[in-house]
């Protein structure tokens, strides 16, 4: 009897250290997010908070992006197929979409390595881009910071809720 009475206490005891050492974890860049608002530095400084449709995913090793650069809304394209060149410009120049891995750092850089992208620079050997994060409940905060060309030079900070 006192050795299942040891046995269940070293097993409610494991579980409880597990639970505590879950709970102490610093919060996870993992989830599903979405833009809530991008604050712009340097000239024509400004902060978005109307952002248009957008969702990051992040998994333990990779993301998957897809957002729309525009502050007012795309106008719909009819037929691609007769479409002028302007008017595939204004409907599909603003949509950002790329996937690949990510790697975190020093506790507060993510490096992203993109796989495919809409944007084929991206998917170049040795493309990255670098972004400071901070993570506080169920927002993150990026700032990008660098890519493979260099810094950048006047860095946005975007500001994600997660929504799963």
């Amino acid at each position: 009897m006192c050795r299942v009475f040891n046995s269940i206490l070293a097993v409610v005891g494991v579980g409880v250290v597990s639970g505590a050492t879950l709970a102490s974890r610093a919060p996870s860049v993992e989830g599903v997010w979405r833009t809530a608002e991008v604050t712009i530095t340097g000239p024509g400084a400004r902060t978005i908070a109307r952002i248009q449709p957008n969702l990051a995913i992040i998994t333990g090793k990779h993301y998957s992006r897809v957002e729309i650069h525009a502050e007012g809304t795309r106008p719909s394209l009819g037929d691609a197929a007769t479409a002028t060149a302007e008017e595939l410009r204004r409907v599909w120049g603003p949509v950002i979409a790329e996937a690949g891995s990510y790697e975190l750092s020093g506790g507060s850089t993510l490096t992203l390595r993109p796989v495919v992208a809409k944007n084929p620079a991206s998917m170049s050997p040795g493309a990255f881009t670098t972004y400071g994060y901070r993570v506080s409940g169920d927002t993150l905060w990026l700032t990008h910071q660098r890519d493979q060309r260099g810094p950048i030079a006047n860095p946005p900070t975007i500001k994600l809720i997660r929504i799963e």
